[in-house]
């Protein structure tokens, strides 16, 4: 299955889980709260790479209050929800394909929780790149998201992608932290630094346009 057949099989997945997306992600708000805590204090502009219903920007609006989000992703009833938080009004939402979407220039930050554990190597390879030439000079891209924590795990769910697609609703394919900083290397990224957040299998990363 190629990558658009994979983005709406996920679609369809995501807009059928919209009852319960909150209750079950609310166990990973430590997750997307600690993004905030490394956005640098000047933050105005942010590019929110699948913002789903929004609860990563309630603590980013908590302490950037006039801040300005462009918020994408392909779930129209996860952004029908976000629409209806108190602050969509500094939201620009737009529904789409990563891969599709102009993601716009001179963001002060990109972020994304819990949204790029789905993509091959070669796949994450085009994103960083995108996420790198979108960003202003110095500006910053924070992904928390689910890692691989060998290369066997990681190849173990490449395996699954490979022979096993049709068996599943969707299938993780997350890269071990190793990877993911060849990865931004490789995009141009500098000043890349990880660290644990309260999950074992997930890292934040942080990384600086040149």
């Amino acid at each position: 299955m190629d990558l658009y057949g994979r983005n709406q099989k996920q679609r369809t997945f995501f807009n059928e889980k919209i009852d319960s997306y909150d209750q079950v992600h609310a166990e990973f708000m430590e997750t997307k709260r600690a993004i905030t805590e490394h956005l640098e204090p000047e933050t105005k502009e942010v590019l929110d790479l699948g913002a789903g219903t929004g609860l990563e920007l309630i603590p980013l609006f908590n302490r950037f209050p006039n801040a300005r989000v462009t918020a994408i992703d392909i779930t129209e009833n996860m952004l029908e929800e976000l629409s209806k938080r108190e602050f969509s009004s500094r939201v620009k939402i737009i529904c789409g394909d990563f891969f599709e979407v102009n993601f716009g220039e001179k963001y002060d930050a990109v972020i994304s929780t819990s949204a790029l554990h789905h993509f091959t190597v070669d796949e994450k390879r085009r994103l960083y790149k995108k996420v790198y030439e979108c960003l202003g000079t110095k500006g910053i891209f924070i992904n928390c998201d689910k890692i691989s924590l060998t290369e066997d795990e990681q190849d173990r769910c490449f395996y699954e992608l490979e022979h096993n697609i049709d068996s599943y609703k969707h299938i993780d394919t997350p890269l071990t932290v190793a990877n993911e900083i060849a990865l931004l290397e490789e995009a141009g990224f500098v000043s890349i630094t990880t660290s644990g957040v309260d999950k074992e299998n997930y890292q934040l990363i942080k990384a600086k346009r040149s």
